[in-house]
């Protein structure tokens, strides 16, 4: 059963809750969407949980509160499917039924909180988690509860605007869509920018159901162990540098120089201003040169092609892995895994609506034993995770659904073996256009849910420009390990 967040904690006080339901009656009323190969291993994960820190607004929280309900009212006309439930029928397909039973709308308070309280910890504060209605809800859960929740909860000098969306409905594509769009209608729009789409012609759907056990599935990890959060900031340079790292050989002498350089480790040694001088290597002056042009030139000019590029993601990802990894203090047998969540919509021929309303994703595990990843430098690590994204083609989406379909199971969330990290959400989410009318997100944060020791999520940096949030979520002995590893810290950056 749903938890509320005033049972789990007192940091907040719950104001009202109600239901909100379609402006209109649902365009797809009565329909059942089957749930797909992606969306079926997503019964046994918790709701997704993401929200947005905004400034307060410049009207009373009341006429906002206001505004809130009649944009969700709206928002769901558009996204009927999040104000259904879930359907099992007698041959066991899961479906979901466009029946408007309406979402849960939560009007909370916790004027003691300061938008300094929340940010300034190095450490997420716990009172995240409260800002989010089904704390730690399985999905599967869907056939009873509502498959949606919008919480706001008012702060002392801001307020907090939380989603919550039951995982077997949306991925975080899908997820971000929906968010946008509420933003865009609250905002006043009166035609929204993109609709979705909810056909379920796809390779996804399959003939196969899955079977469950008697009374569902449960979360296939400890959601009580003890955990660090925190989210680290990596601008646009840095990420850049790692990039550098990750497609160029320390020593590039033979290549073409930029900004007189030969050797990328000259580069990679300038830590720190966004303008810095350079030496011309035909006469010596100093010319003023940015950084980030440089490093970007340098890359253009000594990878072969586009093909061939690590990209900027992958080269932190991996960056990340080796991390990790060390800080682990793993035996030099074992094996250690990556694994990184896909979007398969533009990787299918033909291509998939890139508003395709649902789960269409699929994990790609990259493995190798400790010792390799941690005794090959940067480039050795990034090259396996590029490998893996690059090949995973039509082809092998469909093989993963054909592998799917012969032995129908839940996604197995976790670090059973204490060696995996799980890269999950996208720097390339719109998570900072969820402007509500003025202005845009002060900071973009989520609950607890899906939370175990390796669960990586990524964001954009609020500034933009290439720069990214990772959220990490490590035992305590772990994260106190990367912190005290100067390879790693040495690209942190405190966001803007």
């Amino acid at each position: 059963m749903p938890s509320s967040s005033s049972s789990s904690s007192s940091s907040i006080s719950i104001v009202s809750k109600c239901s909100v339901f379609p402006y209109q009656p649902s365009s797809l009323n009565s329909v059942k969407l089957k749930l797909s190969v992606s969306d079926l291993p997503m019964l046994s994960c918790h709701y997704i949980q993401k929200g947005v820190l905004l400034s307060s607004p410049p009207y009373s929280l009341a006429d906002f509160v206001s505004f809130l309900k009649l944009s969700l009212s709206a928002t769901l006309s558009h996204f009927p499917p999040l104000a259904g439930r879930f359907s099992t029928d007698a041959d066991g397909y899961v479906y979901i039924l466009c029946n408007d039973a309406g979402v849960e709308f939560i009007e909370a308070k916790a004027k003691h909180l300061t938008l300094h309280a929340l940010l300034s910890p190095l450490d997420l504060p716990v009172y995240f988690k409260d800002f989010f209605y089904f704390d730690r809800t399985i999905s599967y859960s869907g056939h009873s509860n509502p498959l949606l929740a919008v919480q706001v909860t008012e702060l002392a000098d801001g307020v907090f605007v939380g989603c919550t969306v039951n995982h077997a409905v949306t991925d975080g594509t899908s997820f971000w869509h929906f968010f946008n769009t509420f933003a865009e209608i609250c905002k006043g729009t009166k035609k929204i920018s993109n609709s979705p789409d909810f056909s379920r012609n796809t390779v996804f759907n399959s003939p196969v159901p899955l079977k469950f056990p008697e009374g569902g599935p449960v979360v296939t990890f400890n959601g009580d162990e003890p955990l660090r959060e925190r989210i680290f900031h990596f601008t646009r340079e840095s990420i850049l540098k790692l990039k550098l790292r990750a497609n160029v050989n320390n020593q590039v002498t033979g290549r073409k120089p930029v900004n007189g350089f030969y050797d990328a480790g000259k580069i990679l040694g300038k830590q720190g201003n966004d303008s810095w001088k350079t030496v011309d290597g035909n006469n010596g002056t100093n010319n003023e040169g940015n950084i980030t042009s440089v490093l970007e030139n340098l890359i253009k000019t000594n990878v072969p092609s586009r093909t061939a590029e690590i990209s900027s993601f992958q080269s932190l990802c991996a960056h990340l892995w080796r991390s990790v990894t060390r800080a682990r203090k793993l035996d030099e047998s074992k094996t250690t895994t990556f694994r990184m969540a896909v979007n398969c919509r533009h990787r299918l021929n033909p291509r998939m609506d890139p508003y395709y309303f649902g789960n269409a994703i699929q994990s790609i595990p990259t493995v190798a034993p400790v010792g390799e990843l941690l005794s090959n430098d940067l480039r050795w690590c990034a090259d396996l995770l590029h490998k893996n994204v690059v090949t995973h083609d039509d082809a092998t989406v469909r093989r993963g659904i054909a592998d799917w379909e012969s032995q129908p199971r839940l996604f197995p969330l976790g670090n059973s073996d204490g060696a995996s990290i799980t890269m999950g959400s996208s720097p390339r989410f719109p998570m900072y256009d969820n402007d509500f009318g003025w202005g845009r997100p002060i900071a973009v944060r989520s609950g607890k849910a899906n939370k175990f020791d390796g669960k990586i999520s990524a964001f954009p940096g609020r500034e933009g420009n290439g720069s990214v949030d990772l959220e990490i979520v490590l035992s305590p002995e772990t994260m106190a390990g990367l912190e005290r590893d100067p390879d790693f810290m040495q690209y942190v950056s405190t966001p803007v």
